[in-house]
């Protein structure tokens, strides 16, 4: 009984780990996703210090600050598309992230997106 009782502790210990672990990753990085349609090739952003943030294979979404607040990403930049520019600001929240995987969901729609981490 003792056995078993130490056993379930150090799992909930061995759990508690690995969510906290998975919690206090960087999200500095490039993260990306298959392209639709193209599933050989990749599209996403890269997140550098200093909140400045770049689009990866994205002509007409042009990422260029990035803010992690809390539990939410904060992505800024420029929407490029049939002549007409605009600023955009989208606020998603952070379902996921770990040292792969970076898990992104709108809360106005609730449409989730998964990235992985691209390896330099």
């Amino acid at each position: 009984m003792k056995t078993r009782k130490l056993l379930m502790a150090v799992f909930v210990l061995m759990m508690v780990s690995c969510i906290t672990n998975n919690q206090s990753s960087s999200i500095e990085g490039s993260w990306v996703k298959p392209i639709a349609g193209m599933e050989n090739q990749e599209e996403g952003f890269l997140l550098s210090e200093g909140g400045k943030a770049s689009s990866i294979n994205m002509a007409t979404l042009d990422y260029q600050q990035w803010e992690k607040v809390d539990n939410k990403l904060i992505l800024k930049g420029e929407s490029r598309g049939n002549g007409i520019t605009f600023e955009f600001e989208d606020s998603l929240d952070i379902e996921l992230l770990n040292k792969d995987s970076l898990v992104l969901v709108d809360p106005t729609d609730g449409y989730r997106v998964c990235y992985t981490r691209k390896k330099m």
